[in-house]
C-alpha cells in the first residue's frame, strides 16, 4: 500500500521512522507492504533526521499528491482549517484516496462536509491522531463502545495547558512565569493564545462530540474559557478545599441538548483525572453497559502522534473502512445544542468583599435569593487596610446549582457594589 504523505514536520518524519523502525511488522499484521512513494512540504532542503528524501516522488503542491495516480493513502499533516489542508483532503476524497489526518482543525469545522465526501466515495477518513495525540480514543469510542450509549466525555486534552497548571500547583509560581518557562521549552507556542485560551482543546470536544452521540459536527456551539485569568491563589485555594484546577473539554448529552464547553474546573483531588500532570492528557467516557473508563497518555509529540497515524494506515491496509464518526454521515443528527445557562453543577467563587459590616451577610441573602445554596464561604487571607477602600478576600463554594442562577448572583454583587473587583467563578465538576 503506497502512502503520499503531506507535511514533514516533527510528525510527518515521526512517521517515517516508525514505518522504518518496523517495516516487516507492519506487513506482517497487515498483510501487505506499507510505503511511502511520495512526499510534499514546505522546504525540500530542511533537515529531517537520518531520512533521504531523494527516494520518494517528491511534489510542491499538496493536492497534486493527493490526486497522483501513484499513492492509494493521503496522509495530512500539514494543519490548518481551511487553505492547503483541505483544499488537498477534499481533493484526495474526490480521487478515490483514503484519508488519515491529524488536524483536529480541518475536522471541527468541516468534519461533516468531509465525511460524507468519504462516504460517497467509498473510502476512510481516519483520524486518530487529531485528538489526544497518541491516546486511542477514537478507535474505543468508535469501535470498542459501538455497542453502548455514551452518556458524558471529558478529559485534559491540551498538554501546555495542563502543564502550566501542574507547575503552578507543584511550585507555587505564577501563570505568567510558567508560560515563559513553557515557551522556553517548546511547549507553547510564541503566540500562546490558541492554546491557553482553549480553543485547541474545544477542536478536539467537537470531535469528540460527534463520536459520542451521532450528530454533525459544530464547533461553533462549544462554550469555550482558557487558563489566563487563573492565578496561584485560585491554585491553593482550590488545593486547600480538597481540589486540584484543570482544563477540562467536556460534551454531555441532557434533554435540553448537547453540551459542549472548554473552561477551567475544579476537580476532587480523589479522581483519577486529578493525578494526570504535566504534559499528559486523558480522556474519560461514561457509557451505559461500559459504565466509567479513562485513557491517559501523551497528547502531542511527533512518536506518540506517528503512533495514532500508523495504526489508522494499518486498518486501510487491513481492509477497514469505516464511517468517520461512528455512523454513516447521512445519519449524523442534527446538533442541538444545550443552553449553557442551564449547565448545573458546583462553582468555586472568588470575591474580593469591602471590609465594612454585613457585606458577608449581604451577599449570603443575594445567594439565597437566587436560589443558591452555599456549602461554605471562608475569607482567605487578612483584610487590606490603609488604602482607600479596605477590602478582604473571600472564597466561596456552592452546592450545585443553575449558571444562570450563579450569573445573576454575580451580577447582583457587582451591581450593587459589595465587592471591590469583579467577582470570578470556576466550575466545579464532582466526577
Amino acid at each position: 500500500m503506497r502512502l503520499g504523505i503531506a507535511g514533514l514536520g516533527t510528525v510527518g518524519v515521526g512517521v517515517l521512522d516508525l514505518l522504518e523502525a518496523h517495516a516487516g511488522m507492519i506487513a506482517g499484521r497487515c498483510g501487505q507492504a506499507v510505503v511511502v512513494t511520495a512526499v510534499c512540504a514546505r522546504s525540500r532542503a530542511a533537515k529531517r533526521g537520518h531520512h533521504d528524501l531523494s527516494k520518494y516522488t517528491w511534489f510542491d503542491d499538496p493536492v497534486a499528491l493527493a490526486q497522483s495516480e501513484d499513492i492509494d493513502v493521503f496522509v495530512e499533516l500539514i494543519g490548518g482549517e481551511e487553505g492547503p489542508a483541505k483544499d488537498a483532503v477534499e481533493a484526495a476524497l474526490k480521487a478515490g484516496k483514503h484519508v488519515v489526518t491529524a488536524n483536529k482543525a480541518l475536522l471541527a469545522h468541516h468534519g461533516s462536509a468531509l465525511a460524507e465526501l468519504a462516504e460517497t466515495a467509498g473510502v476512510a477518513l481516519n483520524f486518530e491522531a487529531a485528538v489526544a495525540g497518541g491516546i486511542p480514543i477514537v478507535k474505543t469510542m468508535r469501535e470498542s463502545l459501538s455497542g453502548n450509549q455514551v452518556i458524558r466525555v471529558f478529559g485534559i486534552l491540551n498538554g501546555t495547558c495542563n502543564y502550566i497548571l501542574t507547575k503552578m500547583e507543584a511550585e507555587g509560581r505564577d501563570f505568567d512565569d510558567v508560560l515563559a518557562e513553557a515557551q522556553e521549552l517548546g511547549y507553547a507556542e510564541a503566540d500562546p493564545a490558541f492554546d491557553i485560551g482553549g480553543f485547541d482543546a474545544a477542536h478536539k470536544v467537537a470531535c469528540l462530540t460527534s463520536l459520542a452521540f451521532g450528530t454533525r459536527v459544530d464547533y461553533e456551539a462549544i462554550y469555550i474559557e482558557g487558563i489566563e485569568h487563573i492565578t496561584l491563589a485560585d491554585i491553593r485555594n482550590a488545593g486547600d478545599l480538597g481540589y486540584k484546577i484543570k482544563l477540562l473539554g467536556v460534551a454531555v448529552e441532557t434533554g435540553d441538548g448537547i453540551e459542549q464547553r472548554v473552561h477551567p474546573t475544579l476537580v476532587p483531588k480523589n479522581s483519577p483525572i486529578a493525578d494526570v500532570d504535566g504534559v499528559f492528557n486523558a480522556v474519560a467516557v461514561k457509557a451505559d453497559f461500559a459504565d466509567d473508563l479513562m485513557l491517559e497518555g501523551r497528547g502531542a509529540g511527533g512518536h506518540p502522534t506517528a503512533s495514532s497515524i500508523v495504526s489508522d494506515i494499518c486498518d486501510i491496509a487491513r481492509g477497514i473502512v469505516l464511517p468517520p464518526f461512528g455512523v454513516p454521515a447521512s445519519q449524523l443528527k442534527p446538533y442541538k445544542r444545550a443552553r449553557m445557562r442551564a449547565h448545573e453543577g458546583g462553582y468555586y467563587v472568588s470575591l474580593e468583599l469591602f471590609d465594612r459590616p454585613g457585606e458577608v451577610a449581604a451577599v449570603a441573602t443575594i445567594f439565597t435569593e437566587c436560589a443558591i445554596s452555599i456549602e461554605s464561604i471562608v475569607q482567605r487571607g487578612p483584610a487590606t487596610s490603609g488604602t482607600a477602600r479596605d477590602t478582604a478576600p473571600f472564597i466561596l463554594i456552592t452546592h450545585d446549582t443553575l449558571e444562570s442562577a450563579m450569573r445573576q448572583a454575580l451580577q447582583r454583587i457587582e451591581d450593587e457594589g459589595h465587592a471591590a473587583s469583579r467577582p470570578r467563578m470556576i466550575r466545579i465538576e464532582r466526577l
